[in-house]
């Protein structure tokens, strides 16, 4: 396992992290879920080092309502989905600024931390787009590091590092570090995976996937404090037909960023600004066969923003604030592009009494050359006893990314593949959920909802033959080609239902339960199939346990889902109508459970089977390995 625990979870901690979490998600205001009027799941970083998985990616694909389409394992590729949206409909934030990268969404489950910093990660279902812009249209994944936690403990020390083994040459290890007094946050972390990976139809399935990172908050008086934060993350793998069903696909792929990050805060009494700067660069090299020109795409990501929260009183808070992006790319597939972003917005809460709250929010969101897109929002809830009704209404956007307007623009003839299109315009939509949640005493807690969601304009790739190209200057006569086009109307509809439950049964021995399922429908104007709207489960049903009883730990994970069935007879490739993957992981703990031993086994039952088409997962895989935590 690459994910170690960095200590054990109280019963407090654990009911207070898991049934109702203090969050800063829906609104950037911190608050209890329950009076956020939203469906919000919140994973503690303590509880992620108990599970059996390898990154962090991997966790999401257990995490209820989140489908994780993994093109590869440990790190390898995913696209993430959230109700039912495409992989580019979700937004990746870490500690406040978002990570989607301008040139593709296949690039979002990157992300550039290692688990060893994770304070815990919240997944906020639904429309977003008035706090956040654009790509917040199935839900926003912020991920909130220990070193930018202000509200950490006044003191404390942890320290851990993992090494494992297993089949097809796996040998991962990972490290980590942070602490605290009443001064300094400083925390620190590594991890690597890999595998010579399984026999595939024409390569292995190799990876190499290395992350570091490091952060550090320093609290100069009890007004202001800095924050800084640096990363760097590799990844080099097989990529055999992730983008393609053609034979003659054996490609591979190597991704390199930086991250960089620093926040200035400032708070005192009831008011709350935040300044903060990010800057992100990936190197993307993709070679389809060992006889290709490689694609070399290089993309920059700098963002600022800068956030006033006013508490006017117990009923009353403001949130206000301007946020910029300058993306770039440089490239010898795409060409060189630029493009600004300028977005304003605000958010005001306010409470009647003890149980009912109103959250309207609005954002105006300039993009490059296109009209500006005013995007609303409207959030509800009414909370009695044990009991919260909640709905939620508004406007989300997302523009296209460099892939979706310049792909294969700037090579000389182009005989098939995706093609870009720079005539797209933002694709649009409209969200509507109502819901409920049940918190039982405190240790259950039950929540479930309706959603619809009407797209216009929704950006995908199309199958198109050559006559119907809008551009044709590097194209073959008589081709067929995917190209990026706004589709006319696409309508989702779903019903979700979470459980989670915990239990401490005495001081050595707990149960912690997460799980939960979905029921999706999407109808697109369409004629002909596109690759991605209706890739999406129709039933997604994920969970997450784990159990200890004194030293011995277990971890299970598990997911079952229904999709739409393909094949593509030219590479022997078929996604079956469903299948069902569970994996485990069992530990033992020695000195106090400073020293530890563990066995995992990823695909206990050995299914075959893919997320995407033409890029099947490994079966059955056995590791083990040591940790030690000081």
């Amino acid at each position: 396992m690459t994910v170690i625990s960095l200590g054990t979870v109280k019963m407090a901690e654990a009911q207070d992290t898991l049934l109702d979490p203090v969050t800063v998600t829906s609104s950037m205001v911190e608050k209890r879920s329950s009076e956020t009027g939203r469906n919000i799941t919140i994973i503690n970083g303590a509880t992620i080092a108990q599970l059996p998985v390898h990154s962090v990616d991997e966790l999401l694909k257990y995490i209820p309502g989140v489908e994780a389409q993994m093109r590869g394992p440990q790190g390898a590729q995913t696209d993430i989905s959230i109700r039912g949206g495409t992989f580019q409909q979700v937004l990746v934030i870490l500690d406040g600024l978002r990570l989607n990268d301008p040139n593709t969404g296949h690039f979002t489950g990157y992300i550039p931390i290692s688990p060893a910093e994770i304070d815990r990660i919240e997944v906020l279902k639904g429309a977003s787009s008035a706090v956040y812009g654009s790509d917040a249209v199935g839900g926003v994944i912020n991920i909130i590091t220990k070193a930018f936690n202000k509200n950490q403990q006044a003191r404390q020390k942890q320290a851990a590092a993992m090494i494992s083994t297993g089949e097809y040459g796996l040998l991962n290890a990972s490290a980590g570090g942070f602490y605290q007094n009443e001064k300094i946050n400083v925390g620190a972390g590594f991890l690597t995976n890999n595998a010579n990976g399984v026999q595939q139809r024409g390569i292995r399935g190799y990876f190499h996937n290395t992350a570091a990172s490091a952060g550090l908050m320093v609290k100069f008086n009890p007004y202001w404090n800095l924050a800084l934060r640096t990363a760097y993350d590799n990844r080099d793998f097989a990529a055999q037909n992730f983008y393609t069903t053609y034979a003659s696909d054996t490609a591979s792929e190597m991704i390199r960023s930086w991250w960089n990050q620093a926040r200035l805060q400032y708070q005192k009494g009831s008011t709350q600004v935040s300044i903060d700067a990010g800057y992100k660069s990936m190197e993307d090299r993709y070679a389809f066969n060992p006889s290709s020109i490689a694609n070399n795409n290089q993309s920059h990501l700098f963002q600022a923003q800068a956030v006033l929260q006013q508490q006017f009183s117990e009923q009353t808070s403001l949130v206000t604030g301007m946020n910029f992006q300058n993306r770039d790319i440089r490239s010898n597939d795409r060409g060189n592009h630029h493009l600004n972003t300028a977005a304003p917005f605000v958010s005001i809460i306010q409470k009647f009494g003890a149980h009912f709250m109103i959250n309207p929010s609005l954002r105006m969101e300039v993009y490059g050359a296109l009209p500006a897109e005013w995007v609303p929002q409207l959030t509800v809830s009414y909370k009695t006893g044990n009991i919260q009704l909640r709905a939620s209404g508004g406007k989300t956007i997302r523009n296209a990314d460099f892939t979706e307007l310049y792909n294969n623009y700037n090579k000389a003839v182009v005989k098939s593949g995706s093609v870009g299109n720079p005539a797209l315009v933002a694709e649009r939509s409209w969200t509507y959920e109502a819901g409920a949640d049940w918190f039982c005493k405190s240790n259950l807690k039950l929540s479930t909802g309706f959603f619809q969601r009407f797209h216009s304009q929704l950006i995908d790739w199309v199958n198109t033959p050559y006559a119907d190209m809008p551009r044709k200057d590097n194209l073959v006569a008589g081709s067929n080609y995917a190209l990026a086009k706004n589709v006319a109307e696409v309508t989702t509809t779903g019903w979700e239902t979470d459980a989670a439950y915990t239990k401490h049964l005495n001081d050595r021995q707990s149960v912690l339960v997460n799980g939960g399922f979905i029921w999706l429908y999407s109808r697109s104007s369409e004629p002909n199939p596109s690759f991605y709207i209706l890739s999406h489960a129709r039933f997604l049903a994920n969970a997450a346990v784990t159990y200890r009883q004194g030293p011995v730990s277990l971890g299970l994970t598990g997911i079952y889902k229904t999709r739409n069935p393909q094949t593509a007879p030219g590479i022997n490739a078929v996604i079956t109508k469903d299948y069902f993957l569970m994996n485990g992981k069992l530990s033992y703990g020695f000195l106090k459970n400073k020293l530890g031993v563990f066995v995992q086994v990823d695909n206990i039952l050995d299914r075959q089977y893919s997320d995407l088409l033409g890029a099947p997962m490994p079966g059955r895989w056995v590791q083990g390995g040591l940790s030690v935590s000081l």
